[in-house]
C-alpha cells in the first residue's frame, strides 16, 4: 500500500512541474523567415544587441548587431554590413527606441 501511495504521489508531482518554454519571435521579412531565438541588449552600448537568430530555419551563432554602425560582428571578429535582406534591419527596426 505505501509503495502505491508513493508512486501516485511521485506521478502527481511530476505532472505539476513546469518546464521552461522555448519562445521565439518570427517574422517574414523580404521573403525570408527570420526568428530571433535569443536577444540581449548591451548595458554599456544601448545600440548593440547580442542575438542568436535563424534565417530560413538556419540557426546562426551568437552575433553582435550594431544598430548605430549597421553591422554585425561574427564570433570570429568578422564585421559584415547589413544588406537589404538582412536580419539586422529587422532587429534594429523591431527594437528601435
Amino acid at each position: 500500500m505505501p509503495k502505491i501511495l508513493i508512486l501516485l504521489l511521485g506521478l502527481l508531482l511530476s505532472l505539476g512541474l513546469a518546464f521552461p518554454a522555448q519562445a521565439s519571435t518570427c517574422k517574414n521579412y523580404n521573403n525570408h523567415k527570420i526568428c530571433i531565438l535569443n536577444i540581449k541588449r548591451s548595458a554599456k552600448y544601448a545600440w548593440e544587441y547580442r542575438v542568436v537568430v535563424s534565417v530560413d530555419d538556419m540557426k546562426r551563432p551568437l552575433e553582435v548587431y550594431d544598430c548605430r554602425d549597421r553591422v554585425r560582428v561574427q564570433p570570429d571578429g568578422h564585421i559584415i554590413p547589413f544588406s537589404q535582406d538582412e536580419a539586422g534591419n529587422l532587429i534594429c527596426s523591431f527594437f528601435r527606441n
